[in-house]
């Protein structure tokens, strides 16, 4: 019953976040290009309590981008952009316009590369998301990405150490380590299923064990966990080598600038008409 009841729930949700979507475009004036789930839904982590992290690229029309003045490239519903309809506490949405996606791209950002991999779609336009990988595969580089999961889980593992660990902040040092180490062995942005990750990277050991029971305790909905020193160990072990291994790097991409600006004049000529 309580399965059913979380499915049904789900079901509702979504198509909530779809209208929702569909306003935006209406009051906005703008199209949705892309949405998708971000955070713990992604990660195969999900509790009861997990909020609904909504994000999308969005395109104006021709006029928006013919100003002399740069204007605001993203929208917060409900935090800061309103819409007529009400939205469910549990959904928080946030988007980027396409120019500021594609600048972002061009830097290889963590978190838009993110986004374009999630595995939970909500809304997308014919093969935008298809075209949006083939520009990865010419803007990608491991140094940024490496870089942001690093300093991501030193900043959580400082928090493990100052104020005592719990569910939360283990996992939020694993998992961009996890991904990190992941970029550095295949060139690529990885999953972002933890337990994919974690089959392929870790060895079947007591480490392994301990994160597969950390995961399992995130998806309870449990946060309190007890300090493991071989765990914290082996997790200031691993930043500390990707740390060193990052330091070696060089960015030899070229500069994909060009081809970012065709595919936006583009795709502002398919989606509003020449």
């Amino acid at each position: 019953m309580h399965l059913l009841f979380s499915c049904k729930r789900g079901i509702v949700l979504k198509n909530h976040i779809v209208e929702i979507i569909k306003q935006i475009e209406l009051e906005y004036d703008v199209k949705v290009l892309y949405a998708c789930e971000a955070g713990s839904r992604t990660w195969g982590v999900t509790s009861e309590e997990s909020d609904y992290d909504v994000r999308f690229i969005y395109l104006h029309k021709t006029e928006w981008y013919l100003s002399i003045d740069q204007k605001r490239d993203v929208l917060e519903v409900p935090k800061h952009d309103r819409i007529s309809i009400p939205v469910n506490p549990l959904v928080d949405m946030s988007g980027w316009e396409l120019t500021k996606s594609l600048r972002l791209l061009r830097k290889s950002n963590p978190g838009l590369l993110e986004w374009m991999h999630s595995g939970i779609i909500y809304s997308q336009a014919t093969n935008f998301i298809e075209s949006m990988y083939q520009l990865e595969d010419v803007t990608f580089s491991p140094i940024p990405c490496i870089y942001h999961y690093v300093k991501m889980a030193k900043g959580n593992f400082k928090r493990i150490e100052e104020k005592g660990p719990d569910v939360k902040t283990y996992l939020n040092v694993i998992r961009p380590l996890l991904m990190a180490e992941y970029i550095a062995k295949h060139g690529r942005m990885s999953s972002l299923d933890l337990k994919v990750l974690v089959d392929e990277l870790l060895p079947s050991n007591e480490i392994k064990t301990k994160i597969e029971n950390i995961i399992f305790l995130k998806s309870s909905g449990q946060k309190s966990y007890q300090q493991s020193l071989d765990l914290s160990g082996f997790l200031k072990t691993k930043i500390e080598k990707l740390e060193e291994y990052v330091a070696t790097l060089e960015n030899r991409c070229p500069d994909p600038t060009n081809r970012l600006d065709q595919f936006f004049r583009m795709t502002l000529a398919e989606v509003w008409g020449k």
